[in-house]
C-alpha cells in the first residue's frame, strides 16, 4: 500500500507540474476532472475519515432529497471504516466500498465530492489533493493547520474552480442568519466588540510512549503530508490534538474556529491589526498534555472593532451561561448567540426578543452534528448541483476566520503580541512569520 501511495504521489506531482506549465490546464477546463453535474444528477460522494465526526454526515447522507450515492467509507483504521460500514449498512443509496487508502478514491473519477474529516495535519493538504483530483469538498474545521495552508487552499479553489465547504455549521443555522442580518441592520447600532468563549470539562491526558502499532492502523498513511515519527502510544485517536503542533492546532483551532467566526461575521471585519494573548497549561500539570489549556486573546481590527476569546479545555464553569457561544455588543444593545439560538437585548438590558432553535446541533459532545450540519451539508450539495448559488462557508471565508486561530497559537508559542497587516494578513515580526508555514514528509508538498 505505502508504494502505491508513494506512486500516487509521483503521479499527482506530474500532473500538477503539467498544469503550472499550461500543458494540461490549457486544454481541460476544471470541470473536465469530472463529471459535470446537473440539478437533478446523483452524488456520488466519499467519507475521509472515520473517527468521531462522521456520524454526524449520516443523516445528510441517508435523506433521500440529497439525493446521493455514498461510493466510499475510507479510513486508515481498520476498525474504524468497519465499523462506519456497519452503521449505514442498507440506510443510504449506494454500494460503498471499504478502503485503507484515500488515493484510491482520488483515482476514481466517478467521485464527485468528498467529506474531509481527518487529523488537522490532513486537512488541507487532503483537500487541496482532492481538487487536483476533480473534487469538490467539504472540509472539516480547522481548515489549514497552519496560516500558508489556508492561503493555498484559497489559491487551489481558484486553479480548479471546485466547491470548497468549511465545516463551521452554525453558518447555516437559520436563527444565526436571522440575528447576524438583524446586526447588520443596525439592530444594536454601531457594533463594536464580540467575546466567543468556550468552556469544557477534558480530563488527565497519558503521556506518549514507544509503542507497537495498533492492529489495522496504517500508521504512515496516518501521517501522511506531516513528517513521519515513530508511533507513540495515544497518539493516533484523538490524543494528537493535545501532543505538540506536529499535528493539531489545539484548542483554538480545534473549537475557537466556530464562535470566531461568529463573531467575525457579526462584526463584518477581516484580518486583525493587533493580536495578544495570554494562555497557559493550568490543570493536571503534570499529564501528557503539552500545550496551553487556557486561553485569553485580543484581535483588534481597522475601525476600533475587537474580538476577544475565552477558551477553557479543562474548567467546566459556563462564565457566560453556557458552554459555548457569541456576545456581541453594540452602541444600542447586545446579543447573545449560540447554536441554541439568540437573545436580543436592548442598551439597558432589557429582552426585547429571542429565537431558540428546536434543533438538536451539539456543543461539546466529541463528534457534534444535528440540523446545522445537516443543513450544511445539503448547502454544499446544492452548490456543486446549481441549484443553490451561494456557499454559507466558502472556504475563502472559511480560511481567514481560521487565521485568527492560527494568530492567537503563534502569538502563544513565540510569547508575545504582533501587529498585523490588516490587508494581507500577514503577521509584521519575524518570529511569527517563521511559523507560518510547516514542512512536509518529501513528497507531499505542494505544488500549485
Amino acid at each position: 500500500m505505502l508504494n502505491n501511495r508513494r506512486k500516487f504521489i509521483q503521479q499527482v506531482a506530474l500532473g500538477a507540474a503539467g498544469i503550472s506549465l499550461g500543458n494540461i490546464h490549457n486544454a481541460f477546463s476544471a470541470k473536465s476532472y469530472s463529471r459535470i453535474i446537473g440539478a437533478n444528477d446523483r452524488l456520488n460522494v466519499a467519507l475521509m475519515g472515520c473517527g468521531r465526526r462522521v456520524s454526524a454526515y449520516y443523516d445528510a447522507l441517508k435523506d433521500k432529497k440529497n439525493n446521493v450515492d455514498l461510493a466510499y467509507i475510507c479510513d486508515v483504521m481498520k476498525k474504524q471504516r468497519e465499523k462506519v460500514g456497519r452503521d449505514l449498512q442498507g440506510k443510504v443509496s449506494g454500494k460503498a466500498t471499504l478502503v485503507n487508502d484515500i488515493h484510491e478514491v482520488w483515482n476514481d473519477q466517478s467521485v464527485d465530492a468528498i467529506f474531509n474529516a481527518t487529523p488537522d495535519h490532513w486537512h488541507a493538504p487532503g483537500t487541496w489533493m482532492a481538487m487536483q483530483a476533480g473534487k469538490h469538498v467539504y472540509i472539516e474545521k480547522p481548515c489549514s493547520q497552519n496560516p500558508r495552508e489556508g492561503e493555498l487552499l484559497v489559491a487551489f479553489q481558484k486553479k480548479y474552480g471546485k466547491v470548497v465547504q468549511m465545516g463551521n455549521q452554525q453558518r447555516s443555522a437559520k436563527e444565526s442568519q436571522e440575528i447576524i442580518a438583524e446586526i447588520h441592520n443596525g439592530a444594536i447600532g454601531e457594533v463594536y466588540k464580540a467575546l466567543a468563549f468556550y468552556s469544557n470539562q477534558r480530563g488527565e491526558v497519558p503521556h506518549e510512549k514507544k509503542a507497537p502499532i495498533p492492529e489495522g492502523l496504517d500508521w504512515e498513511l496516518w501521517q501522511g503530508p506531516a513528517p513521519h515519527r515513530e508511533y507513540t502510544s495515544e497518539t493516533w485517536d484523538y490524543n494528537w490534538h493535545w501532543y505538540g503542533w506536529h499535528w493539531g492546532t489545539a484548542e483554538t483551532g480545534n473549537n475557537a474556529t466556530h464562535e470566531l467566526d461568529v463573531a467575525r461575521w457579526a462584526l463584518q471585519v477581516t484580518y486583525p491589526e493587533h493580536v495578544e494573548v495570554e494562555a497557559a497549561k493550568r490543570h493536571f500539570k503534570n499529564d501528557g498534555w503539552t500545550m496551553y489549556d487556557t486561553m485569553e486573546a485580543k484581535f483588534r481590527f481597522p475601525g476600533n472593532k475587537i474580538i476577544e476569546w475565552d477558551g477553557k479545555s479543562r474548567a467546566g464553569y459556563q462564565t457566560y451561561g453556557s458552554d459555548r457561544g457569541t456576545i456581541i455588543y453594540g452602541s444600542e444593545g447586545s446579543v447573545f448567540v449560540n447554536r441554541q439560538g439568540y437573545t436580543l437585548f436592548d442598551r439597558l438590558g432589557k429582552k426585547i426578543k429571542d429565537s431558540k432553535s428546536s434543533g438538536t446541533e451539539a456543543g461539546n459532545t466529541l463528534g457534534g452534528g444535528g440540523d446545522m450540519t445537516d443543513s450544511h451539508v445539503a448547502n454544499f450539495f446544492n452548490v456543486i448541483r446549481g441549484t443553490e448559488t451561494k456557499l454559507n462557508s466558502p472556504i475563502e471565508e472559511g480560511a481567514i476566520s481560521q487565521m485568527m486561530c492560527h494568530y492567537a497559537n503563534i502569538s502563544y508559542r513565540i510569547g508575545k503580541s504582533f501587529q498585523v497587516n490588516p490587508t494581507d494578513g500577514h503577521i509584521l515580526n519575524k518570529e511569527g512569520m517563521k511559523l507560518w508555514g510547516r514542512e512536509y514528509e518529501k513528497g507531499w508538498e505542494p505544488k500549485l
